[in-house]
């Protein structure tokens, strides 16, 4: 049975996604954090973790395109049949060009991409709207919906002005970002009310993230306030790591159906 469903640039999305940054290392937290959910997270891992979310309710899953393990094992499993959607997060460092990855993405299977918040906050920095506007045509001309992450709230607001994306991946926290001014893991409370009210001012539907802080705020008061507070169109994208807690799938998909107060759909193919 589905969690409650949205539909999100025509995909029919339930309002919490799985997100990767376990299944990849990043913690946002030490050197060591990252090392341990490496090897935790093995393909046959990562495997087994779709295949629970799937079970408990969650339709889609969030992973960028450039962790080798990850994105192998995203290939492994939507090319198996796998039912879950993909929304890929996507850079270039180790294609020759945006287009390139970009391509790449589609024939793995993603079901809608957006361009990575670093990125983006370069290209803002820049005022490069040659950029961001090729990518995002590119994109689109894949007849996928195409979205762009960023740090910096004005790069998002700069981006909406320009009137192209479908929509928009915006983190709680501004960690390291060129809103902090010299990068680091920083992560101050004030940015998540200015997150929350760029979301809510965004025209387009919005992707909400590290709504917990990479682990830093209790999961019943992270999940309860973005799900009262962005706009009734948009989803949250945690990342589980079941290191810390192998039913961490299970109750996090409880506590998302308990919060948004609806029974569950029935679970089918996408």
């Amino acid at each position: 049975m589905l969690l409650p469903t949205v539909d999100f640039c025509g995909l029919r999305l339930t309002r919490l996604l799985l997100g990767a940054n376990p299944f990849g290392g990043f913690s946002h937290q030490t050197g060591a954090r990252d090392e341990a959910m490496r090897s935790y997270h093995t393909p046959e891992r990562i495997l087994e973790t779709w295949e629970r979310a799937w079970q408990a309710g969650i339709n889609t899953f969030v992973t960028n395109n450039e962790t080798r393990h990850v994105i192998e094992t995203t290939e492994k499993y939507l090319s198996g049949g796998g039912p879950m959607q993909w929304i890929a997060q996507v850079s270039f460092r180790t294609y020759d060009s945006m287009e390139q990855a970009i391509d790449r993405a589609v024939a793995i299977g993603c079901r809608a991409l957006y361009f990575h918040g670093g990125l983006v906050d370069e290209l803002f920095a820049q005022r490069d709207e040659a950029s961001i506007r090729r990518w995002v045509e590119y994109g689109q001309r894949q007849r996928i919906p195409v979205g762009v992450a960023a740090h910096n709230p004005q790069a998002h607001e700069w981006v909406n002005a320009l009137r192209i994306v479908d929509f928009h991946a915006v983190p709680f926290f501004n960690c390291g970002s060129v809103h902090h001014h010299g990068g680091g893991e920083k992560f101050q409370l004030e940015d998540v009310f200015q997150a929350m009210a760029l979301i809510r001012a965004l025209p387009r539907p919005c992707i909400a993230y590290k709504i917990l802080g990479a682990g830093r705020i209790d999961p019943v008061m992270g999940f309860d306030y973005a799900l009262r507070n962005i706009k009734a169109g948009d989803v949250i994208n945690v990342g589980m790591n079941r290191l810390d807690n192998d039913r961490m799938v299970e109750e996090n998909a409880a506590l998302a159906a308990r919060l948004l107060g609806a029974e569950k759909a029935p679970a089918t193919r996408p």
